[in-house]
C-alpha cells in the first residue's frame, strides 16, 4: 500500500519564498554552472509554484533541459546500458528522435514546481488550484510546453490523473527508488541493517554536520562523483548554491571526516513535509571501498527517515544497491502540456511520449535499470 507525501501550505510557501530568495536575485549558472533558466513563481490557490524557464538555451544540465534528459543524457544511458544487442537500435531509434526534438524545439519549456534538483517534492494536491496556475504559465509564456517533472504512482497518483485530464502528455524518464517505515525495512533487510550499524560505529570515518568553510570542499566531493564520474549532463552545483541553499534552510548538508578531519564524503537532504530527497552526494572516489562511504552517506538520509518516520525518495541509479535495502521500484514521469502550442510541437511530444511509454519503460523494467 502506497503512502503518499504530506506538506502544509505554510511549510511548503515558506521553502518557496526561501528558494525565491535565493534564486531571484542572481543568474542561476552563478549558482549552477551549467543551468541558464530563469525563475519565477505562479500562484496555485493556497500555494505558489516555482517555476523555471527556459528558452532554448543549448547545453543545458538535463534537469532543466528536455533535450537533454530524452536525447543527451539517453545517449550516454545506452552507452552504459552493457547490453550490444538492444544498445545499436535504441542509439538509432534515439538520435532519431533528438533530431525531431531539436526542429519541435523541445527546450522552449516552462517546468513548474521546479527546485533545480533531479527529484522535485510536491505540495498536496488539495491545496493547489490546478487551473489557476496552469492559466497564469499559459498566459505569461504562451510559446512554451509547460512541464511538471519528478512524477510517480506511489506518491502523486492524483496528480498524474488530474494532468492527464488537463490533457497532458505522458513521458516516463527514469526508475527511481522509495522507501516507507524505514525502520521496519532495517529488521527485514540485512544490508539495510549493516549500513546503519556501520554509520554509528564511524570507523575510519565520523559523520557529523558541516561547518560554515566546508562548502567549496562539499562541491567538489559532489563534482567528484556527480559530474566527473557519471556525467558532465548532472547539474554542476557550485559552492555558492550549498552555501546560499544551506543559508536558506532549504539544505541540511551533513559530512563525513576522516581522523585528520578532512572531509571525505558529503549529503544534503532537502526535506519537504514528511518527503526526504537527497540531491546533494559527493564523497573521494580515489579512497578504498571498503570504507564504505556511499553505504554510510545512503544510511545517513534513511536514518533519519527511521527516526522521525518519514518517506524517502533516493532517485534512481545503482539500482541493486537500493533493491537490497528495501527500496521499491517507481517509473518516475513527466507530464507535459501542449495544447496551446503549435501542430507541429504538439505532435513530436506526443511522438515522444508513445515512443518511451511503448519502449523506454519496459527497457527500464526489464533490465531493472
Amino acid at each position: 500500500m502506497s503512502i503518499a507525501p504530506h506538506v502544509s501550505p505554510d511549510a511548503f510557501n515558506a521553502q518557496v519564498d526561501a528558494f525565491l530568495g535565493v534564486h531571484c536575485s542572481r543568474p542561476t549558472h552563478s549558482l549552477i554552472a551549467n543551468v541558464h533558466a530563469r525563475v519565477d513563481a505562479v500562484t496555485a490557490g493556497n500555494v505558489r509554484l516555482p517555476a523555471t524557464i527556459n528558452d532554448d538555451e543549448d547545453e543545458q544540465a538535463w534537469i532543466c533541459s528536455p533535450y537533454t534528459t530524452y536525447y543527451r543524457y539517453a545517449l550516454e544511458e545506452v552507452a552504459r546500458f552493457g547490453h550490444p544487442l538492444l544498445s545499436a537500435p535504441l542509439r538509432l531509434l534515439i538520435h532519431g528522435a533528438g533530431a525531431l526534438l531539436r526542429r519541435s524545439r523541445i527546450d522552449r519549456a516552462v517546468t513548474l514546481n521546479h527546485w533545480l534538483v533531479s527529484t522535485n517534492s510536491y505540495p498536496c494536491l488539495h491545496d493547489v488550484d490546478l487551473d489557476r496556475a496552469i492559466t497564469e504559465a499559459k498566459d505569461r509564456w504562451p510559446d512554451h510546453a509547460l512541464w511538471f517533472r519528478s512524477l510517480n504512482t506511489a506518491h502523486h497518483a492524483d496528480w498524474l490523473r488530474a494532468l492527464i485530464r488537463l490533457g497532458g502528455v505522458l513521458l516516463p524518464s527514469r526508475q527511481v527508488y522509495l522507501f516507507d517505515d524505514v525502520a521496519s525495512l532495517a529488521h527485514r533487510h540485512r544490508d539495510l541493517k549493516r549500513d546503519l550499524a556501520l554509520l554509528r560505529k564511524g570507523e575510519g570515518v565520523t559523520c557529523a554536520p558541516l561547518q560554515e568553510d566546508d562548502h567549496d570542499r562539499a562541491a567538489a566531493l559532489y563534482h567528484e562523483l556527480y559530474v566527473r564520474k557519471y556525467s558532465p549532463l548532472n547539474p554542476q552545483y557550485r559552492s555558492d548554491l550549498l552555501r546560499a541553499w544551506s543559508h536558506a534552510g532549504l539544505l541540511h548538508l551533513h559530512g563525513l571526516r576522516d581522523d585528520r578531519g578532512v572531509l571525505q564524503g558529503v549529503v544534503g537532504i532537502l526535506r519537504m513535509g514528511n518527503l526526504l530527497t537527497s540531491p546533494i552526494v559527493g564523497y573521494n572516489t580515489a579512497l578504498p571501498q571498503k570504507l564504505g562511504l556511499y553505504r554510510r552517506l545512503a544510511a545517513r538520509v534513511l536514518h533519519e527517515a527511521a527516526e522521525q518516520d518519514d518517506l524517502v525518495n533516493l532517485s534512481a541509479g545503482v539500482a541493486d544497491f537500493k533493491r537490497q535495502r528495501g527500496g521499491r521500484p517507481a517509473i518516475e514521469y513527466s507530464v507535459v502540456l501542449v495544447d496551446h502550442l503549435p501542430r507541429a510541437r504538439r505532435h513530436a511530444l506526443r511522438a515522444l511520449g508513445g515512443i518511451l511509454r511503448g519502449i523506454g519503460v519496459p527497457v527500464m523494467k526489464r533490465f531493472r535499470l
